[in-house]
């Protein structure tokens, strides 16, 4: 069944209706950045969420973020927990988060007794100065966590 579809210029009038809402969305985008950004309760629930409820230690993770980002658009990060990677013992998964961003988690790792060691590094997008959260849960249900700060001069997210 083949059906038809009709199409109908756009007139003049639609036009500048269209590009002035664009204005406007573009213009709200500039001058109110937070509003994109995460509240502090809703990253606490997913952090928490990632850890499984369980309580979280700190110890065995080092984070590598640099002090200063000059750029927010590529912000280098790298993350090692220190795991004997053994059958009976070894990191299972990492949770990245960044907790300014939109979309605070940033990456998930998965890691086995096969990988020889847990550690990998990426680069992130940072809107502003913030934090960088790393979770790690291990192969007998302990959950791990470390926190550093990240300034960041021209934010890569807009800001």
């Amino acid at each position: 069944m083949q059906r038809l579809i009709k199409m109908e210029p756009i007139n003049r009038r639609e036009i500048v209706k269209l590009l002035g809402l664009g204005a406007v969305v573009g213009t709200s985008a500039v001058f109110l950045p937070q509003a994109g950004m995460a509240d502090a309760k809703a990253i606490d629930e997913v952090i928490n969420k990632a850890a499984g409820g369980k309580k979280m230690t700190k110890g065995r993770i080092t984070l590598e973020v640099p002090q200063i980002a000059e750029n927010g658009n590529t912000v280098p990060i790298g993350v090692a927990v220190e795991s004997p990677m053994t059958e009976s013992d070894y990191v299972k998964t990492v949770h990245l988060f960044a907790d300014k961003n939109p979309r605070p988690e940033v990456a998930v790792l998965h890691f086995n007794p096969a990988s020889g060691k847990a550690s990998a590094s990426t680069r992130m997008r940072m809107i502003k100065t913030q934090n960088v959260v790393a979770v790690a849960e291990m192969s007998d249900g302990a959950v791990f966590m470390a926190k550093a700060e990240v300034k960041v001069t021209i934010g890569g997210c807009g800001g």
